[in-house]
This record gives C-alpha cells, structure tokens and sequence, in this order.
C-alpha cells in the first residue's frame, strides 16, 4: 500500500464542512484514512488580501498510483464546487499532495515531496501534529525540523469555532 500525505485547505464558504466533506469522499475514492490532524485557522500565504483559511493534513493508505490520485482529488475538488481562478486566491477547497510515500517525482502535471512544503506553516504545524519524525526525502530534515527552520511567520493556530486566541 501506498502512504500519500495530503494537504486540505479552505477558506470560502464554511470551510469546516467543505474539509469533512473532502474527507469523505477521498476515504471513498483514494484510499483509507489513517490519521487526521486537528483543524488549523491560518493567515493566507501568498495573496494575503483574503478570509483566513481551514487547513488540516490527513495520512490515506492508497494503492492508488500518484498521477491517479492528482486527478481524483482534482475531480473532488471540482465537484465540491472549486474554481481556479487565480494562483493561491480564495478557495472553496483545495488538496495538495505533500508526500507520496518517500518519493520524489517530477513530473509536468506533478511535484513530490510538494515544493513549497518547507515554507509554509500552515503545511507544517498540522504535519507535525501526525507525522513528526517523518523525514523530507531529498532535504533529510524531520517535519519538526523543518518546522523549527520555518521563516513563514504568519499565524498557525488550533481551529475553534467559538475562540480565534489559540495561537500556536
């Protein structure tokens, strides 16, 4: 079986039910979910004159090879009603393939390990709620050291929908 570590994100629409309802139908369509973080509110990276976004990263069993699950997660996407308007503009949904076992592919359609992993916090913090110790395959960095080597400095923090103060 295949371990793919994919990257849900929203930030339009309610944003925790467009998650679970991605989460439903990649446990459909991709494979089994083996573990789920927990939800994180983040500033938007990239265009930054937007909502905030709903991000979580979920680890799925697969024997689905990597170009397959790109377009399965591109079909979800588009049935969850994505538009793709503008580079990292206000979404919808959107899943991102982080890791593919400990791959890497370079491919015209798709990169793996996902080249901006590293960068982003909003990657990293729910990464490192569920996988840790799991080693980047061409930097040979832990997600919590890449975390710790992080120089986003926008704010990550556990998702509550009655309390917006619990930064990380």
């Amino acid at each position: 079986m295949n371990k793919v570590f994919l990257l849900l994100g929203a930030n339009l629409g309610n944003p925790a039910t467009q998650l679970a309802k991605a989460l439903e139908k990649i446990e459909s369509q991709v494979g089994k979910i083996e573990v789920c973080s927990s939800l994180y509110e983040s500033e938007a990276w990239g265009v930054t004159d937007q909502p905030t976004f709903l991000n979580q990263v979920a680890l799925v069993s697969t024997s689905l090879p990597p170009l397959d699950i790109l377009d399965t997660i591109q079909t979800i996407e588009n049935n969850l009603g994505r538009v793709r308007l503008s580079k990292w503009g206000a979404r919808v949904i959107d899943i991102d393939i982080l890791y593919f076992n400990h791959d890497c592919i370079q491919h015209e359609r798709l990169v793996v390990p996902h080249p901006y992993l590293p960068d982003r916090r909003f990657v990293l913090v729910p990464l490192s709620e569920i996988a840790p110790s799991f080693t980047h395959p061409k930097l040979g960095l832990t997600t919590i050291d890449l975390l710790t080597q992080c120089e986003d400095s926008l704010d990550v923090h556990l998702y509550n929908p009655n309390d917006n103060d619990n930064a990380i």
